[in-house]
C-alpha cells in the first residue's frame, strides 16, 4: 500500500482520516507547524499498529513544505492520497470592508500557494504510481463567500478555481482531484460533520473518484 500525506493534520479531522485511511491500508504521513505534537500523534498511531511518521511544516513557507513532502515520500514511499486541510487563521477572517490588500498575503499563502507547493511536490509520484487523489478541504465561504471572512471567501474561492483545473488537467492521468466543502464547524457526535463522518465521506470521495466538489452538508445548516 502507498501513503497519504495530510497536510494541517490535528486532533480532529487530521486524526480521523489518518485512522481512516491507516485502516485501509495506507502508511500516514502527518505534516502540521507544530512538530512536537506531529510527531506523538504519530507515535499514537504506531501505538494503534499503524505505520504513521510526523514532519513539521508551516504552510506559508514553500521551501519547508515542500521539504516535509519529500521527507515523507523519503520515509514512508509515495504519496498517493494528499489532503490539504490546514486551519485558516482568525485574522484571515476579516470583515470585507475592513481588509485592505496586505490582509490577503496570508490567506493566499496559505489557500492558494500552499496547495500549490503541496500539489507540485507530490504529483511526480502520482505519475509514477499511475494514479492519485489530491483532496482539498474547505469552509463553507469556498462557495458561499462571506462579507464578515473576507480572507478565506477570496482565497478559498482562487483555491476552489485550482483544484478545478487539476480535476480537468489530471484525470486523464488518473489523479482525481476533488474539493469538500465542510459548512460551519466540525461538531463531535453531529451525523454528518462529526470527525469520523468526515473522514468517511473522505475515503468515500477517494474511492468512487466521482465529481469534483462535494459537501459534508447542507451550506445553510
Amino acid at each position: 500500500m502507498t501513503t497519504i500525506a495530510i497536510v494541517g493534520a490535528g486532533p480532529g479531522l487530521g486524526a480521523a482520516v489518518a485512522r481512516r485511511f491507516g485502516r485501509a491500508g495506507f502508511d500516514v504521513a502527518l505534516i502540521s507547524r507544530d512538530a512536537d505534537r506531529t510527531r506523538a500523534f504519530a507515535a499514537e498511531l504506531a501505538g494503534e499498529g499503524l505505520t504513521a511518521s510526523g514532519f513539521a511544516a508551516d504552510v506559508r513557507d514553500p521551501a519547508a513544505l515542500g521539504a516535509a513532502l519529500d521527507a515523507a515520500t523519503a520515509t514512508l514511499g509515495p504519496i498517493e492520497v494528499l489532503q490539504y486541510s490546514p486551519v485558516p487563521h482568525r485574522d484571515f477572517m476579516r470583515p470585507v470592508l475592513e481588509t485592505d490588500a496586505a490582509d490577503l498575503v496570508g490567506p493566499i499563502e496559505f489557500s492558494v500557494y500552499g496547495p500549490v507547493v503541496a500539489v507540485r511536490h507530490v504529483l511526480p509520484g502520482m505519475r509514477e504510481l499511475g494514479r492519485g487523489t489530491v483532496l482539498l478541504v474547505n469552509g463553507g465561504t469556498a462557495a458561499i463567500p462571506h462579507t464578515e471572512r473576507a480572507g478565506t471567501s477570496i482565497a478559498f474561492a482562487a483555491e476552489s478555481a485550482y483544484g478545478h483545473l487539476l480535476h480537468e488537467a489530471l484525470a486523464p492521468d488518473g489523479i482525481h482531484v476533488a474539493q469538500f466543502v465542510i459548512p460551519g464547524a466540525i461538531v463531535p457526535g453531529h451525523p454528518r460533520k462529526d470527525p469520523d463522518a468526515l473522514a468517511d465521506a473522505l475515503w468515500t470521495i477517494h474511492r468512487d473518484r466521482h465529481g469534483y466538489r462535494h459537501f459534508a452538508d447542507d451550506l445553510d445548516a
